[in-house]
């Protein structure tokens, strides 16, 4: 893609700081970490991982016609090329990418939204809203990219920088006012966002997650703050943060009383906050059908209704109608695009069947998440006999300080638990489910204040024989809860991907008994 006949290795390097030796007079097309994509013209930022070097494919993406090389290392003495030395290769890229595709974040009203559960929903959300407003919308996200009504999977919730750019000036070329993108506490960490440009950043809460890679809630906490405190190079025009969380509340008051340069707007549904969030719900009545609520806004106050089911899915509307409003959509426009959208695949989906009970499947794959599901589910069956059936498993090679808690979380909300696989990658899955179990088996959870002796478990490794034990225990009124994997079509086990479904598999299992 040739963005600026005019951009020279000699210009590049000026502008993102880098000491150039070799030929300053070569033209750059475009910028990439990835050297299988590089080609004629191009820069290759060679960034050394924790698991690979890229500095090891320099030879070969010169030999694709790679005009150079950013690296945080000297030029070695036998490289002909241009070499673009900078103190860090991440932060070079980011702004590489930004220079070569012109700033596209400039060019468009970008929304980032950052937190540890509602991010993809509250995408999906703020989307269908900004496509009623407007002609055509690009979301990047855990799901999908997407650019009008074009789409393709997405391979991580946030790219590098590089791909990001570039797919941000593909949106603005084609037509796009606005996009929303997910932006990852990692990628916030690892300068994948940085030299964007948010007209909003938006904050839905943070509980224990990542913890194998940020070690402390607190190392969580600034790296998802980095959406709001100027360190990807610019501040957002205006924050949205939900006051309803502990963090979200620091948050709110980190950047109200120590920096006055990001306008903050609340939203929540907590009565007893003082002061009241500027975009709250009261009146919620809530059904397997959907929800109902009265919407309260500096806007105004609208009846709202949506196909998505339980308390968080609300908080995830308020959101995404406070991100709208600070673009001034209409509170009409917000309240018809809110009605009609289903929301992000995976996330509270019912598997439609002919039984006297319910299936749904969540990506809940924390603590904090798999308790909002089951306690949705919970409500949902208070006024009959249900019972709540929850299959779940935990990842491999992930946090593991989230398994015992989760295991809990299972154990308070569940009539009955069925313990299997998720995605064991490299570890043994039997380990992993013990590691669950001592949640299940806290001694606390006898205490009368949550439930009188221990929730019966089953565990079941084969997660199909699992999902098939769940629905043939299932009894008229029942819930049953797949959580965990949501949209994700495939199982990782050990270094191979094999496909798998959970809502492929709820489908298959009840057909064969003739639902």
């Amino acid at each position: 893609m040739t963005l600026d006949a005019h951009i020279t290795t000699g210009t590049f390097a000026q502008a993102i700081g880098a000491r150039l030796t070799g030929d300053a007079n070569l033209p750059v097309r475009d910028v990439s970490h990835d050297s299988r994509e590089v080609a004629e013209g191009w820069l290759f930022a060679a960034i050394a991982g924790e698991k690979t070097d890229a500095h090891k494919y320099v030879e070969a993406v010169m030999r694709q016609g790679a005009c150079g090389i950013v690296s945080e290392r000297a030029r070695p003495a036998d490289f002909a090329g241009a070499w673009l030395q900078v103190e860090d290769a991440r932060i070079a890229l980011a702004r590489a990418a930004a220079h070569v595709h012109h700033h596209p974040s400039r060019d468009l009203n970008l929304v980032g939204i950052t937190g540890t559960n509602g991010k993809t929903t509250c995408a999906f959300l703020i989307a269908a809203i900004m496509e009623a407003a407007y002609e055509k919308v690009a979301l990047l996200g855990t799901i999908e990219q997407r650019i009008g009504q074009r789409r393709s999977r997405a391979e991580r919730t946030t790219p590098e920088a590089s791909d990001t750019q570039r797919f941000l000036r593909q949106a603005a070329t084609t037509g796009c006012h606005f996009a929303v993108m997910e932006s990852s506490s990692q990628a916030l960490d690892l300068h994948r966002c940085d030299s964007l440009e948010y007209g909003v950043a938006a904050w839905t809460n943070l509980s224990p997650d990542h913890l194998d890679y940020h070690k402390t809630m607190e190392d969580y906490y600034l790296s998802k703050r980095k959406l709001f405190d100027g360190s990807t190079g610019t501040r957002p025009r205006l924050a949205v943060i939900n006051a309803d969380d502990e963090y979200g509340r620091r948050l709110i008051d980190e950047l109200t009383h120590t920096s006055h340069e990001t306008p903050v707007v609340t939203y929540g549904l907590n009565e007893k906050l003082s002061p009241r969030p500027d975009t709250t719900a009261t009146n919620i009545r809530i059904s397997l059908r959907g929800m109902e609520f009265q919407l309260d806004s500096r806007a105004g106050t609208r009846c709202f209704t949506t196909p998505l089911v339980g308390r968080p899915h609300v908080s995830n509307i308020l959101l995404a109608t406070s991100v709208a409003l600070a673009f001034d959509v209409p509170l009409d426009t917000i309240a018809h695009a809110v009605a009609t959208c289903t929301g992000a695949p995976g996330r509270f989906e019912p598997i439609k069947h002919a039984g006297d009970f319910v299936v749904i499947v969540d990506y809940a794959h924390t603590d904090d998440a798999l308790s909002n599901v089951l306690e949705t589910a919970r409500a949902l069956v208070a006024d009959t006999n249900g019972r709540v059936i929850t299959v779940f498993g935990c990842g491999g090679d992930r946090d593991r300080t989230k398994r015992a808690p989760m295991g809990r979380t299972a154990a308070c909300l569940s009539d009955v638990v069925i313990l299997t696989s998720d995605n064991p990658r490299h570890e043994d899955p039997l380990v992993i489910m013990r590691d669950v179990e001592a949640g299940l088996n806290d001694e606390s959870l006898k205490d009368e204040s949550l439930k009188q002796g221990a929730t019966p478990y089953v565990k079941i490794p084969d997660r199909r024989l699992a999902i098939a034990r769940a629905i043939d225990e299932a009894r008229p009124s029942d819930f049953v809860i797949i959580a965990g994997k949501g949209h994700e079509d495939y199982q990782i086990i050990g270094d191979q991907t094999f496909h798998f479904d959970d809502r492929e598999v709820a489908r298959e299992t009840l057909a064969a008994r003739g639902l």
